[in-house]
C-alpha cells in the first residue's frame, strides 16, 4: 500500500537524533514544561517573527485557550469556515460562544472574505480563518474587515506550519495563531502537541496561566483553567523536526507541483490551484472529482491509499442542528465535501510511488 502519509519513514530519517535527545530527556528528570519546551517556544517565536509562543497539549487546546484568553464566551459569535476539521468550531463552542459559518472559495477551499461582512453582528467578537491543507487564507482582506469592525483575528494554522502569505509566515498574520503538532502535520511529533503564537504580552500571559489550571503560582488559582501542558519529550522531538522542516516543506512543494503538472489535463479530475503570493506547503494534496467514489475505489484496488477531507461540513454536523443550518446554506463547502479527496504526498514519497499514483489516476479516467 502506498500510504497517504509515510510517518514511519519520516521519523526513521531522524532516528539517531531522536534517540540521543530522548535519552537526554530521560536523564534530565524534567518531563513537563521544562527547558526543551522553553527552547521550542523561543525558536518558533523567532522563526515566525512574533514575540511569544506558548506550548500547549494539542492544537484543539491551542484554539480553545486562545479564545478563552481573549474573553470570548457565552453570547459571543465567532465567524469561521464550515469546511474544516471539527476542532475549529468545537473550540468556539467549548468556550460558550457560537460559531457563525461563511462559505469558502472554490479554488483555495479557504474562508471567502466577500461573505464575511454580511455575517457580522453586535455579538461578533472574532474571525477565525483556517489555512486549509497548507495554504494561507486571504489575510489582507480578512484583517481589513476585522479592523473596520473591531474584531480579533485568530489564525487556525494547524495544517500550515511553514506556509507564507506575501512573504510573511502564517502565524504572524493575525492577532494570534494556533498550530497543531499532531503526527501527520508538517511539523509534528510522535503524539499530541500544540502552540499559541502572538505578539500580545497580555494574551501570551493569559494562555500561560490557563494552561496550568489558571495558576501563576503553584496552588494559587486566579481563574478556572485547563490542564494543557506540552511534555519535554515531545518538545525534544519537535526541536529536531524544526531543524528539518524547511527541507521537508520544500520536498512537499516539489511533489505537489509535480502532481499539478502531471494531472491537470485529466478530464474527470481538478487539481488545486494555489493563490498568487502564497507559499503552499501541501499538508495534503486534495483533488476534486464528481466521480470520487469510483476513483478512490480504483486507487484502493491498486493499493494506493486516499482520504476524504471532509465528508460532512461543520454546519451539518448533528451537534450543531440547533443552530438552524440546513443543506444548501453553503453550496461551495458542501460541493467540496462530496468531491474532494487526498492522494499520497509527504516529503519522502518516492518518484516510483508518485509515478504509480499518477498512472493509476490516468487509468481511472476509463472507469468513471
Amino acid at each position: 500500500m502506498i500510504p497517504l502519509v509515510n510517518l514511519k519513514k519520516q521519523f526513521e530519517t531522524i532516528e539517531d537524533e531522536l534517540l540521543v535527545e530522548m535519552r537526554r530527556v530521560l536523564k534530565s528528570g524534567q518531563y513537563i514544561l521544562g527547558p526543551k519546551v522553553e527552547e521550542l517556544e523561543r525558536r518558533i517565536a523567532e522563526k515566525l517573527g512574533v514575540d511569544f509562543a506558548v506550548a500547549v497539549a494539542n492544537g484543539t487546546d491551542a484554539l480553545t485557550l486562545t479564545l478563552d484568553a481573549y474573553g470570548i464566551g457565552k453570547g459571543d459569535e465567532v465567524i469561521t469556515t464550515p469546511f474544516s476539521f471539527f476542532a475549529t468550531s468545537e473550540a468556539i463552542t467549548r468556550v460558550g460562544a457560537t460559531p457563525v459559518f461563511v462559505d469558502v472559495d472554490p479554488q483555495t477551499f479557504n474562508l471567502s472574505p466577500e461573505n464575511i461582512k454580511e455575517k457580522i453582528t453586535q455579538a461578533t467578537k472574532a474571525i477565525l480563518p483556517v489555512h486549509l491543507f497548507g495554504q494561507s487564507a486571504d489575510m489582507d482582506e480578512i484583517n481589513r474587515i476585522a479592523q473596520e469592525n473591531g474584531l480579533v483575528v485568530i489564525e487556525d494554522a494547524c495544517q500550515a506550519f511553514g506556509a507564507e502569505y506575501k512573504g510573511e509566515p502564517v502565524g504572524s498574520l493575525g492577532d494570534a495563531a494556533c498550530f497543531s503538532f499532531f503526527p501527520t502535520k508538517n511539523l509534528g511529533t510522535m503524539g499530541d502537541g500544540g502552540i499559541v503564537i502572538t505578539s500580545d504580552p497580555v494574551i501570551a500571559e493569559k494562555v500561560r496561566t490557563l494552561r496550568v489550571h489558571g495558576s501563576r503560582t503553584k496552588y494559587y488559582h486566579e481563574q478556572i483553567g485547563y490542564n494543557s501542558r506540552l511534555d519535554e519529550l515531545h518538545a525534544a522531538i519537535l526541536l529536531i523536526c524544526l531543524d528539518h522542516i524547511d527541507g521537508w516543506n520544500r520536498k512537499r512543494r516539489l511533489h505537489g507541483e509535480r502532481y499539478r503538472e502531471e494531472l491537470f489535463q485529466l478530464k474527470h479530475i481538478q487539481v488545486p490551484k494555489p493563490s498568487l503570493n502564497v507559499q503552499h506547503v501541501y499538508h495534503l494534496f486534495c483533488i476534486k472529482s464528481d466521480h470520487r467514489k469510483k476513483i478512490t475505489e480504483y486507487l484502493d484496488s491498486r493499493n494506493i491509499q486516499t482520504g476524504v477531507y471532509y465528508p460532512c461540513c461543520l454546519h451539518l454536523q448533528e451537534v450543531y442542528k440547533d443552530l438552524g443550518y440546513v443543506k444548501g446554506d453553503f453550496p461551495v463547502a458542501e460541493m467540496l465535501s462530496q468531491t474532494l479527496f487526498a492522494i499520497p504526498l509527504d516529503p519522502f514519497i518516492s518518484v516510483d510511488d508518485q509515478d504509480e499514483v499518477i498512472q493509476a489516476l490516468r487509468e481511472s479516467e476509463e472507469v468513471v
